[in-house]
């Protein structure tokens, strides 16, 4: 699993705004917003795959990102 994404998702995480923003996009339109972080990934120099990605989110172990996952699973 990349490391990009654990520290992606940290920094996801620490910015309330950019957490509503993609699960409201995963609610629509959830492969666009695994694109979205993955854009984001690479903005930020964290490069990450779609497979990394998701595979990261469900590696986690804790309530709310389990809830966005079952929310955006369409996508993920």
């Amino acid at each position: 699993m990349s490391s990009n994404a654990k520290e992606l998702y940290r920094r996801i995480q620490s910015n309330p705004e950019q957490t509503q923003a993609l699960f409201r996009q995963a609610l629509q339109d959830p492969q666009g917003a695994i694109n979205a972080i993955c854009q984001l990934g690479d903005e930020l120099g964290l490069s990450v795959t779609p497979s990394e990605v998701k595979e990261y989110l469900a590696s986690m172990d804790d309530g709310d990102t389990k809830q966005w996952v079952v929310k955006a699973r369409g996508g993920l």
